[in-house]
């Protein structure tokens, strides 16, 4: 794992901006620019994930972070769970893909407030089922400080509590769109993707103490809802008083 250093001119505290005004911003857009039969498809979907209780299975603070070891985009070495906390409290962010721009956009929001994580003694990590090949394309390409970890079929994330499986209508909907869901996932086409390569977390936060317990937990089923980085700045400040 390689944490990269800040150069000077990002080492100060970047100013807290609001994550789910900018998030909201995508979706006024996308709504003037998208036909409306393709919004009510995806509208569907996030109600019907919303239906099946996943945000009631989300591990909640108090509970212990399941153990993992995942490959490390940058390296391809293996980043174990125990040897982050080793290290000081750990922000784990998964995210769906590089292919969204929710999840791009609130990427970009923790990489202006890495270095003050890193003041706060604080490891910032983040987790999609994207091969490494592309986890690593989306940190070159939004030029992020911190790790990406790559969870095939998002078996850590449903440890978390936080998988699905992309339903068959919505597949048909990404492909629509020209999202490769399965070969982001998985490097296979539609015509060979297996169940594995369709399976997504939920956009989540999770503060985890050097302990392995989980200080704050949020995730909605929802995926242009997201935690408010202020929230997790607080939790983190409660813990390292």
């Amino acid at each position: 794992m390689i944490i990269k250093k800040l150069s000077p001119n990002t080492a100060s505290h970047a100013p807290l901006r609001s994550l789910q005004d900018e998030l909201d911003r995508i979706t006024q857009n996308t709504r003037a620019l998208v036909q409306p039969e393709r919004l009510a498809i995806s509208e569907q979907a996030s109600a019907q994930l919303f239906a099946s209780g996943i945000e009631d299975r989300i591990l909640h603070t108090g509970a212990q972070a399941p153990d993992f070891t995942l490959p490390d985009a940058l390296t391809g070495k293996p980043v174990h769970l125990a040897d982050l906390l080793a290290m000081g409290p750990l922000v784990i962010k998964f995210f769906r893909g590089r292919w969204c721009p929710y999840c791009v956009t609130e990427l970009e929001v923790w990489r202006d407030l890495h270095a003050q994580l890193r003041d706060m003694g604080v490891f910032f990590v983040a987790i999609s089922p994207q091969t490494p090949r592309h986890n690593d394309f989306t940190l070159q390409q939004h030029n992020l400080p911190f790790p990406i970890l790559s969870d095939a079929g998002a078996t850590v994330a449903d440890s978390f509590g936080i998988a699905y499986s992309v339903p068959p209508a919505h597949r048909s909907y990404y492909q629509g769109i020209l999202v490769n869901i399965p070969f982001v996932n998985s490097g296979v086409t539609y015509k060979n993707a297996t169940e594995a390569s369709w399976r997504l977390p939920l956009p989540a936060t999770f503060v985890v103490n050097q302990d392995a317990t989980i200080a704050f937990s949020e995730a909605h089923a929802d995926f242009r809802v997201r935690p408010e980085p202020a929230d997790v700045l607080a939790a983190l400040t409660a813990m390292t008083r």
